[in-house]
């Protein structure tokens, strides 16, 4: 399965104003620098998403129509120490309204650095994700920037630290040099 075409369907900044339901709603969700906008970059095969090399710069929620049929919905990263309080709190309060109110959401993809142990913020949201029950996958990126044994140690690491919350399908992958992304798409796509 392919991405045959992707567009930004809506940019949400506040509270109810998201676009009717599509069949399914994939949200992707992860820290501010965990890299969101590259793997959707990958995912779609062209840029779409806007990437930054500053982290936070995603502060709407962005509903991506994928073949027509598929919402990928990039929530802003969480976690990111130098916006203000009140921009921070905005953000939990918009993405707690959007998995409160949309109940279509078939997936969430839950991005982390594969570099790094989980975070506090990466609990969090692993807590609202089953508080909420809706499956999800976790997927490790920036493999790139490891051997691929220590990929190996990570991945097993951080798959013993997740399981407390369920044990999902977990990807390693490289939005630099497209590891694992065809077989993420698969799994995204089916």
């Amino acid at each position: 399965m392919t991405v045959k075409s992707a567009e930004l369907i809506k940019t949400v900044f506040a509270k109810g104003e998201y676009p009717p339901p599509m069949k399914r709603e994939i949200a992707f969700a992860g820290r501010s620098n965990v890299g969101k906008s590259s793997l959707l970059n990958s995912l779609f095969g062209r840029r779409l998403a806007k990437t930054s090399s500053t982290p936070g710069k995603t502060r709407s929620i962005n509903f991506y129509g994928v073949n027509g049929e598929i919402f990928f919905v990039d929530l802003p990263g969480y976690g990111y120490a130098k916006a203000s309080m009140s921009e921070r709190e905005k953000w939990q309060r918009l993405i707690t309204d959007y998995f409160e109110s949309r109940e279509g959401i078939s997936l969430v993809v839950l991005l982390v650095d594969i570099r790094h142990p989980l975070q506090p913020a990466d609990k969090q949201m692993l807590d609202w994700v089953t508080y909420y029950a809706i499956p999800y996958v976790l997927v490790l990126t920036k493999a790139d920037k490891l051997s691929k044994s220590r990929q190996q140690q990570s991945k097993k690491s951080i798959s013993e630290e997740v399981a407390v919350w369920g044990r999902p399908p977990v990807f390693s992958v490289s939005a630099e040099n497209r590891q694992g992304i065809e077989e993420l798409l698969k799994t995204l796509l089916q």
